[in-house]
C-alpha cells in the first residue's frame, strides 16, 4: 500500500509538470508546445519498441488505426487544448476544470457502459457533482476579482480559456472510455506494449506536424527568430519538451501503472488528485504568490467532491 500510494504521488507530481510548460515559455505558441511534446515523447518509445517488438508484431491494421485515433484525441487534440486554455487563463482555472475528470469520465461512462460496468447510483454522484462544480465558482470569483478592472480583451481571453479547458476536458474523457473498450476486448495483449504502440503512432504525427508548421511559419512570418527550427529560446524549448517527454509522458505513465498494480481500483482512481495539486503548487510557485482563502476553499471543494464520487460503487444493471 505504502509504495502504491508512493509511486501514484510521483506520477501526479510529473503530470502536474504538463500545467507550468506554457507558462515557462510563453512566447511559444500552443501548437507548438504540443509537437514539442509528442515529439520527444515518440523519440522515447522508440528505444522502449525494441522490448515489445513480440506483443507489436500481434498488432492488426484495425489495432494500429484505432491507436493513432487515441494518439490524435488523447495526446495532441488534449494538450493543445490544455496548453491554449492555460495560456490564455493562467494554470489555475484550467486545472481545477481538468481534476473534474474522474467525475466526468464516470458520468460518461454511467450513460454509455452501464450495461457492461453497472451505473453510479445519480442520487448518489448528484452531491459530488455540486460540491465540485461549488469549487470551480469558487476558483473563478477569485480569478475574476483579479480581472475586474482588466480590459475586454483580457476578459475575452480568461473566458477562451475556460472553453478550452472544458475541451480537454471532453477529450481525456473520450480517450479512457475509447481506451478502455481496446484493452477490455483484448485482456490477453500487455497494456505496456499498447502504451508504446501509442507512443509510436504519435512520432509521425508530431513530426509531420512540425514540418508543416515550419512551413507556414517560414511562409507568413516576417521575424527570424519567429521562424527558426526551434522557437526564439532554442535550449530552453528543447530542455523543457524533453523533461515533459521522459518525465510526464513516460515516467509518469509508468509510476501510474506500478500503483495501479499495487493499488484496488477504487483506491488508485481517487489518487488522481495529486496531479490538481501539484500543478497548482507548481503554478503558485511559479506566481510567487500564496492562494487566498476563497482559492484554498475552491481546491478543498474540488477534492472533496471528486474523492466522494469516486467511493460510489456502481449498481449491476438487470
Amino acid at each position: 500500500m505504502g509504495a502504491g500510494v508512493a509511486f501514484a504521488l510521483m506520477a501526479g507530481s510529473m503530470w502536474g509538470l504538463v500545467f507550468v510548460g506554457p507558462l515557462l515559455l510563453p512566447e511559444y505558441p500552443p501548437i507548438l508546445h504540443t509537437l514539442g511534446r509528442y515529439l520527444a515523447f515518440g523519440l522515447i518509445t522508440l528505444p522502449l519498441a525494441w522490448w515489445d517488438r513480440a506483443e507489436l508484431r500481434r498488432l492488426t491494421r484495425a489495432d494500429w488505426t484505432e491507436a493513432l485515433k487515441l494518439s490524435v484525441v488523447g495526446n495532441f487534440l488534449y494538450y493543445l487544448c490544455l496548453s491554449s486554455a492555460i495560456q490564455r487563463a493562467g494554470a489555475p482555472l484550467p486545472t481545477m476544470i481538468i481534476g473534474t475528470l474522474p467525475v466526468v469520465i464516470a458520468i460518461a461512462a454511467n450513460l454509455r457502459n452501464h450495461a457492461r460496468d453497472g451505473r453510479l447510483p445519480w442520487p448518489r454522484l448528484a452531491p459530488a457533482l455540486l460540491v465540485i462544480l461549488a469549487g470551480i465558482a469558487c476558483v473563478n470569483q477569485v480569478e475574476m476579482a483579479a480581472l475586474a478592472h482588466a480590459s475586454p480583451a483580457q476578459r475575452s481571453r480568461y473566458l477562451w480559456g475556460a472553453i478550452l479547458a472544458i475541451g480537454a476536458v471532453a477529450c481525456w474523457t473520450w480517450y479512457p472510455l475509447r481506451n478502455g473498450d481496446w484493452m477490455r476486448a483484448h485482456p490477453n495483449r500487455k497494456a505496456r506494449a499498447w502504451a508504446t504502440a501509442q507512443g509510436l503512432a504519435t512520432l509521425p504525427i508530431a513530426l509531420l506536424g512540425y514540418a508543416a508548421y515550419l512551413a507556414w511559419r517560414y511562409a507568413t512570418a516576417s521575424v527570424p527568430a519567429d521562424v527558426a527550427p526551434l522557437g526564439p529560446r532554442p535550449s530552453a524549448f528543447v530542455g523543457l519538451m524533453g523533461a515533459i517527454g521522459l518525465l510526464s509522458s513516460w515516467a509518469g505513465t509508468l509510476c501510474w501503472n506500478a500503483a495501479s498494480q499495487r493499488l484496488p481500483t477504487a483506491l488508485v482512481g481517487q489518487l488522481i488528485v495529486f496531479e490538481t495539486l501539484a500543478a497548482l503548487l507548481y503554478a503558485f510557485l511559479l506566481r510567487g504568490t500564496w492562494p487566498g482563502g476563497v482559492m484554498l476553499l475552491g481546491i478543498g471543494l474540488l477534492i472533496a467532491g471528486v474523492l466522494v464520487a469516486v467511493r460510489i460503487r456502481p449498481e449491476a444493471h438487470p
